[in-house]
């Protein structure tokens, strides 16, 4: 396996990182620590890496429901988004134990990605306008807790009936005041207050979000990873994310329907959920790949 030089390590590691057979990975979090998590969108299997030596375990057992969007909450948990179960999950970093669950939405859905911030945990779902936010604190809420949030302003609203994806990939803007999300409809970039639901498009200068699945914003660095286009656009946002300028695309031959990524050590940590592989066939796998910043 090809190695490279991680900024502030002083060790070689891996910077392709293999997922078990039969495990179709979609979303990534990273910590505390050098740790990686992904979830699976064929049975909703979590598996736990090293990202210093490769190595790792599955943690969770697929058993129904699949997992797309991750993020490790405050307080060491992992939070993941439950795709068309309409499920929001709580699970233990460690061991995969369930901790908490919510059925956000039960009819036509897709619980899609997760970011940490503004008040708490916030969902997004591709194919209903709105945001599902969970408060987090140290003892879990209620079932009661779980607010809907509907996305209003210059959204552009999604077509019923769960063919058209909307909203997808989620971040804070750089001052962390408000919500960023892509939505795949319009291939177009917003801004979204998490008091109102108002949202208004993000003016970018250059670049493209089509195809545009998980977000990163690292500082004022906005990273919009685009499945289907096999890239990585590059943007430089004002502090209240209303205003982008592109700065570069990333390729690379082993991004393999690249959907979600996570930053580490001066690495950006890339998902290939390899949408056109053959994964009736219990032997095809992928891989979690790192490029520079």
């Amino acid at each position: 396996m090809a190695s490279v030089a991680q900024a502030g390590t002083g060790a070689s590691w891996p910077d392709a990182i293999a997922t078990p057979p039969g495990f179709q990975p979609e979303g990534i979090a990273i910590g505390p620590g050098a740790v990686a998590y992904t979830g699976s969108l064929l049975d909703g299997s979590i598996y736990r890496t090293e990202l210093a030596t490769g190595r790792g375990r599955i943690i969770r057992e697929g058993q129904g429901p699949i997992s797309v969007g991750l993020k490790v909450d405050p307080y060491g948990r992992l939070l993941v988004a439950g795709g068309d179960s309409g499920e929001i999950r709580v699970v233990h970093r460690h061991d995969g134990r369930l901790l908490a669950s919510w059925r956000a939405e039960t009819g036509t859905t897709f619980v899609n990605d997760v970011v940490v911030g503004c008040g708490g945990a916030w969902f997004t779902d591709s194919f209903n306008d709105v945001l599902y936010h969970l408060p987090l604190r140290p003892a879990l809420p209620g079932t009661s807790a779980l607010r809907r949030l509907p996305l209003g302003g210059a959204w552009a609203p999604t077509p019923p009936g769960g063919e058209v994806w909307g909203s997808n990939g989620i971040a804070l803007t750089p001052d962390r005041r408000a919500l960023l999300i892509v939505n795949d409809n319009v291939s177009a970039l917003y801004r979204v207050d998490p008091r109102t639901g108002e949202a208004t498009r993000t003016a970018l200068d250059g670049g493209a979000v089509s195809n545009g699945d998980g977000l990163v914003v690292h500082g004022r660095t906005l990273y919009v990873v685009r499945n289907w286009a096999y890239a990585i656009d590059v943007f430089r946002l004002s502090g209240d994310g209303t205003r982008g300028t592109f700065v570069k695309r990333i390729t690379d031959p082993r991004f393999d329907e690249p959907t979600t990524a996570a930053v580490h050590g001066g690495r950006l940590y890339v998902v290939n959920a390899r949408f056109d592989a053959d994964w009736s066939d219990p032997a095809t796998s992928s891989t979690v790949v790192s490029v520079p910043l």
